[in-house]
């Protein structure tokens, strides 16, 4: 079994070891060593990365026998070996996972919500608790508890214990582990059963933020980051805040109100195009209307390159409310097409689609009044729309 060095001192940067075994891992090198300070991917926590002499660690694992595999990039000739954490990955797990601790206590203490489960990603960290019903106020209260805690500077302990003495140490979720138990004790706040890596003090995590929530599974997610991470994000934010203020020429407290009216002038806006749009579409209908050939009724016969079948399809509409008119219109770039009569006239337009597809190729269909059609070769447009008004002609 592998003696692992990072329950003792998290802060441990460099070490030797020991080659016992190498294996290969989905054709890649792998090394058990007599001792470690590779942390293996546990308990929510990510692993280490670094170096084994000149191999670089890309990943780190715990078998069931308790070695730990550490998978390489190239293959180690040596027996003994040195490590060396990539410390700054090291520092932010510590960061995370103490944050992690100190906010599912507060938690806890605010709405007895039990942490059912812990995720630190590369960017963000999610604990989700036993909470049905979150509100802004719990969140804000928890936030505040946990701030105070790491600006308290509390001490970081790593106790330990067995199955026989758990319960008298007052932990606050129940482990299921057996043998020798590690626990992690901040100081007059939490202890928790875990074999992470932690920082001394809370103070070393500078701050623990909420980011967001959510209700997740009957229960709340709660998005976090804490330590370097929410430094990166403060700054993040209060640079886009300050390019927004710039773009708009405002204060970054006035932004809400000024991107609510942004809103508003723009759904009037949007409102008011749709309209004008409509009335412009009126006006076109109206004038094709003048300069169509009437035969047994009128025939609007138009082909289009810059117009998109919704609105080919709204102008048809508009043409045929009027008595005695056929519509056939075409975006010929797209190869759709839209016919349409007046409820007067004889015919059905779902049928004159079908007849023309089995004839020219392409498909489509649709109601006795209007139809459309697509995927036809290009060359048979034309007679794509001498076939359908043949048809009504006809009819």
């Amino acid at each position: 079994m592998t003696k692992h060095l990072y329950y003792t001192d998290s802060y441990l940067r460099e070490f030797s070891g020991i080659v016992l075994e190498k294996r290969t891992i989905e054709n890649k090198p792998a090394a058990i060593l007599n001792q470690t300070a590779f942390y293996p991917t546990s308990g929510g926590q990510p692993h280490d990365t670094g170096m084994l002499q000149d191999a670089r660690v890309m990943d780190v694992l715990e078998d069931d026998s308790g070695a730990i595999l550490h998978i390489l990039d190239r293959e180690i000739r040596d027996e003994q070996v040195a490590g060396q954490i990539d410390w700054a990955r090291r520092f932010d797990h510590m960061q995370q996972h103490t944050g992690q601790h100190i906010l599912s206590q507060a938690f806890l203490a605010v709405a007895c919500a039990q942490t059912l489960s812990f995720h630190m990603g590369p960017v963000t960290s999610t604990i989700d608790i036993e909470l049905a019903q979150p509100s802004p106020s719990q969140m804000e209260e928890a936030q505040s508890l946990a701030t105070r805690i790491v600006f308290e500077n509390r001490n970081v302990y790593i106790l330990s214990t067995d199955r026989a003495n758990i319960e008298s140490m007052g932990i606050r979720k129940e482990s299921q582990r057996e043998g020798e138990i590690r626990i992690v004790d901040i100081e007059g706040f939490d202890r928790s059963a875990c074999g992470g890596t932690h920082v001394r003090r809370t103070g070393e995590i500078g701050m623990v933020f909420v980011l967001d929530y959510e209700r997740y599974k009957g229960g709340t997610r709660v998005e976090f980051v804490a330590g370097g991470r929410a430094l990166k994000q403060f700054h993040s934010d209060h640079e886009l805040l300050n390019k927004l203020g710039r773009a708009y020429s405002a204060a970054p407290e006035n932004l809400p109100g000024l991107t609510e009216k942004l809103l508003q002038d723009r759904i009037a806006l949007s409102r008011e195009n749709e309209r004008l749009q409509d009335q412009l579409m009126d006006m076109e209908a109206a004038e094709l209307l003048k300069s169509a050939p009437v035969r047994k009724y009128a025939v609007v016969r138009k082909v289009y390159t810059d117009r998109s079948l919704d609105k080919i399809k709204v102008l048809a509409q508009k043409l045929t409310a009027q008595p005695d008119v056929l519509a056939v219109l075409c975006n010929a770039d797209a190869c759709q097409l839209v016919v349409a009569r007046s409820r007067n006239l004889a015919g059905n337009c779902n049928d004159a689609i079908k007849k023309a597809a089995a004839e020219l190729g392409g498909k489509g269909g649709g109601k006795p009044e209007l139809a459309q059609a697509g995927g036809f070769p290009a060359n048979t447009l034309d007679a794509w729309l001498q076939s359908l008004e043949n048809y009504f002609l006809s009819t």
